[in-house]
């Protein structure tokens, strides 16, 4: 998930730099989403995933 949140990042950095405003106000969009959905699944299997019995 992490792998895809960096490209559509370069797909938004790409996109600014040759002036397509809305294609990377979009990407950026779909990496903020994918970066955060990341971050709350890390987090629960950090805390969810190691049972010790």
């Amino acid at each position: 998930m992490l792998r895809w949140t960096i490209a559509f990042f370069v797909i938004a950095l790409i996109a600014a730099f040759f002036g397509f405003a809305g294609i990377a106000g979009a990407a950026a969009g779909i990496a903020k989403i994918l970066f955060f959905g990341f971050l709350i699944l890390a987090v629960a299997s950090l805390v969810f995933g190691r049972v010790r019995t």
